[in-house]
């Protein structure tokens, strides 16, 4: 069947070689992971001078550390000598410093080139040019966010510009003042499937009857299959007898401090490409960061963020927790069930999207529009 013989109900998706293809997942890196704006890690994981975290994106390993200036800096991972990597560890902390292992090159928190052996011997270095090879951050909404992109994307129009499409203005995610929440638990996903699978599943609500009873216990307006992200500025509102977003619709915490009337007792899910998911409630809000590993693999990073209060006075977050950890586990079980099919001759020219997921083929477009560039 092609896609003129589909009744008007149906729209096709992308046919299964995009899900399972190396040569389209190393496009993917090359003019969407390391082109555009990538959230990278929660700025205060790094407090103090000296902290960092590497981060893949797309083919390169990049390192963000605190500077002594109390700025957040990224680099390539890479020794500018002989391309080691500088650091192995996903995380830690250094004093001053950054020193390759392999010939002891030193980088300062700045990137500069401070010392290498004979160093002084060859005054025509200069120690900038040969410095850790920067990359464009940006900070927004308490997280790091990068770009490798030599003429980095406006982050206006991308990642902010992605808020306001959602929600119809940029002031509606200002209440909810993620960057003075703190992470309450984390938790990470090792998901087998392909990063796509995973923004499809997150787009729409057509299997939220399903595969979810404890979200449509909460948000009953999700079993009519429709996801709230389907409308520019709807959140999905709480049962009557629902008195939190937990996971037995108990009550949670007091709202947020900006949250207002009209955004109690609602839920908000926002998609911003290419790799982030944002939930927003009226006592927490739900990161998603997703880490595409390989065609067939993704990392996916969740944050539960709560006010510095809840989470210093050691509050029970479990129940609030529990509701959105039980959807990613239904949720990645999805997937994972639908990646190995990807490579069947089923799927060869794809599947088909009902009404409720037609928004899913704008998501198809965009990204073969960015293939194609």
């Amino acid at each position: 069947m092609t896609t003129t013989d589909l009744p008007a109900s149906l729209i096709s998706t992308l046919p299964g070689h995009y899900y399972t293809d190396p040569a389209v997942f190393a496009l993917e890196q090359s003019r969407i992971f390391e082109t555009m704006w990538f959230c990278a890690v929660r700025s205060a994981d790094l407090p103090t001078p000296g902290k960092f975290r590497k981060v893949q994106v797309g083919r390169e390993s990049v390192l963000i550390v605190r500077s002594r200036d109390g700025q957040l800096r990224a680099f390539l991972n890479i020794c500018r000598h002989r391309g080691a990597q500088i650091c192995t560890d996903d995380s830690g902390e250094v004093k001053r410093a950054f020193q390759c292992p392999y010939h002891a090159w030193t980088y300062d928190l700045e990137g500069k080139l401070v010392a290498a052996p004979n160093l002084t011997k060859m005054p025509d270095i200069d120690r900038v040019q040969y410095g850790l090879v920067p990359v464009h951050l940006r900070e927004w909404l308490g997280y790091a966010w990068v770009s490798l992109a030599k003429e980095p994307p406006s982050f206006e129009n991308d990642v902010m510009g992605a808020i306001t499409d959602r929600l119809g203005d940029l002031e509606s995610i200002d209440h909810y003042e993620l960057d003075s929440l703190t992470v309450g638990r984390r938790i990470t996903y090792d998901v087998k499937a392909n990063w796509k699978l995973i923004i499809e599943n997150f787009m729409e609500c057509y299997h939220c009857a399903t595969i979810h009873p404890e979200l449509t216990e909460v948000l009953p307006e999700f079993a009519d299959g429709y996801a709230a992200q389907f409308f520019v500025g709807h959140g999905a509102e709480f049962g009557d007898d629902v008195q939190g977003f937990t996971v037995d619709g108990s009550e949670g915490f007091g709202r947020l401090p900006g949250v207002d009337e009209d955004q109690d007792r609602r839920y908000y899910a926002i998609t911003v490409r290419p790799t982030v998911f944002v939930n927003l409630v009226p006592d927490h809000v739900i990161f998603h960061r997703m880490f595409p590993v390989s065609v067939d693999r993704t990392i996916v990073e969740c944050d539960w963020l709560y006010t510095r209060e809840v989470v210093e006075s050691g509050k029970d977050v479990s129940r609030s927790v529990e509701l959105f950890h039980r959807v990613n586990e239904q949720d990645f079980e999805a997937c994972e069930r639908t990646q190995p099919a990807m490579s069947s001759r089923a799927y060869a020219n794809g599947g088909v999207l009902v009404p409720s997921e037609h928004h899913i083929g704008e998501f198809h477009e965009w990204l073969t529009q960015r293939l194609s560039d």
